[in-house]
């Protein structure tokens, strides 16, 4: 009895335990070689400079933003007063340019009216030639009336058909006539002198003629033209004197309004162009030294646990150089070994159970497979074994296969990065979430992300 009672116990015993083991067996692959992995962030500093303080400590758990340590700041805070002082200085050029442009604004709306009044004015002059020699040809007709008759009074005075005061009143008429015509050739030679023309044309020339092109080549438009030249060019406007007065006019009409034309000009001079590039450049450097002193507290970018802490009060550190790291509590992951004989079945999205020894017993997380990485363990060494020499052996690969973990809290019951694990892929569930049952992930594009994580593209678990 005691002996059937027995055998009773160990059928009872591997059934209970022995079907279960069996179960899993045929549903799952598993593997020993495996351990948590998880990001870590190395913290270094953005300028150099002496610490004065270290806040934290190793295993200290600290929260993405929190302080860990500082840098001298003196020196930031005077570099970042003389980039202000420099800011104002740019500011106050700027000013200058800005007044000096103001004032060859002005000088070139004086030259630009001074030279359409030195046309109007050689047009007027034109005008009262042609005024002067209707006047004067007026005058020479009424001087050969007056010879006419002053000669036909002298005829008939001498046969007494005429008084004598009638005839000294035609002698009167021509005397005035012919001073009319002395007068008015004056006033024609004049206005000819004034227009830079010779007094007496050559023999048979009109006395009204005048070069064609006159109002563009007179010397007090062509003074007037220099000098708007010369103002346009202190506001970066360059004009060729090859083009004429009337058609630096006609530019200046075809570009709107004048004064918003003079004042746009003045606003994109080169002067005040090369005055706000200073001040940009200024404020730049301004914002660079305002950074470099945010930059003097070392903060926490991510949420984690700190590690491997490697200065003190004191040290004098370089940009770049390691002081600590964070080791993240959250984004980590199991790395599990499989060997390339267990790979058949496996595919992305498989649920797996992960039995961790740590808690003073087995303990079960729940995870995922999320990817295989694209080569085995050998292959990635840093010298790859090479078998070009005819002696190779097959040793069966193992292939790293990533494991992301779900329903994990790290507060609760945490996981330290290279703890043993245990996975159990079930082969006999179906897979889920992004990829499902597939060896490759889809690709990710990069996209402008505040954190700087890849996100997946919309779309990509269809």
């Amino acid at each position: 009895m005691l002996i059937g009672a027995l055998g009773t116990l160990v059928l009872a015993a591997l059934l209970l335990f022995g079907i279960p083991y069996i179960h899993r067996t045929l549903t799952t692959v598993s593997t020993d070689d495996a351990y948590v992995n998880g990001h870590v962030t190395f913290v270094a500093p953005r300028v150099a400079g002496q610490i004065t303080r270290v806040l934290v400590d190793d295993n200290n758990r600290v929260r993405k933003g929190d302080l860990l340590a500082e840098l001298d700041k003196e020196p930031y805070q005077i570099a970042v007063s003389e980039r202000k002082a420099a800011v104002d200085t740019a500011n106050a050029d700027l000013q200058v340019a800005t007044a000096m442009a103001r004032g060859f604004e002005a000088q070139a709306m004086s030259a630009r009216w001074k030279l359409q009044n030195a046309v109007q004015d050689v047009d007027n002059q034109v005008s009262l030639l042609r005024a002067r020699v209707a006047a004067l040809d007026k005058d020479k007709a009424a001087l050969t009336l007056a010879q006419l008759n002053f000669d036909r009074a002298k005829e008939l005075v001498q046969k007494d058909v005429v008084s004598r005061a009638e005839f000294d009143r035609r002698q009167a008429e021509l005397a005035t006539a012919t001073a009319g015509v002395t007068q008015g050739l004056a006033e024609v030679y004049q206005v000819r002198v004034s227009l830079g023309l010779p007094a007496q044309p050559d023999k048979g020339d009109d006395l009204g003629q005048v070069p064609p092109n006159i109002d563009q080549t007179f010397s007090t438009v062509l003074q007037a033209q220099s000098e708007l030249i010369q103002s346009a060019a202190q506001l970066g406007v360059v004009h060729s004197y090859d083009q004429s007065p009337k058609q630096m006019l006609a530019q200046f009409y075809e570009q709107g309004d004048v004064d918003r034309t003079f004042a746009r000009l003045a606003a994109e001079a080169p002067a005040v162009k090369q005055a706000e590039a200073k001040l940009e450049s200024a404020n730049r450097d301004l914002a660079q030294a305002e950074l470099n002193l945010r930059y003097c507290d070392i903060v926490a970018d991510i949420d984690g646990v700190i590690t491997r802490r490697n200065v003190n009060p004191g040290d004098y550190v370089q940009v770049g150089q390691n002081l600590m790291a964070i080791r993240s509590l959250r984004e980590i992951w199991i790395d599990a070994n499989f060997k390339e004989t267990q790979l058949r079945d496996l595919r992305i999205g498989q649920p797996v159970d992960l039995h961790v020894d740590m808690y003073g017993g087995t303990h079960v997380f729940k995870g995922r497979v999320e990817g295989f990485t694209e080569g085995t363990g050998s292959t990635l060494a840093l010298l790859p074994p090479e078998n070009a020499t005819g002696n190779f052996i097959k040793v069966v690969q193992r292939l790293p296969v990533r494991i992301e973990l779900e329903g994990y809290d790290p507060d609760k019951t945490p996981l330290f990065i290279g703890t043993s694990v245990v996975p159990y892929v079930y082969i006999d569930r179906p897979a889920t979430g992004p990829d499902a049952g597939k060896f490759l992930q889809t690709r990710i594009v990069p996209q402008s992300q505040p954190t700087g994580i890849l996100q997946r593209p919309p779309g990509a678990d269809q």
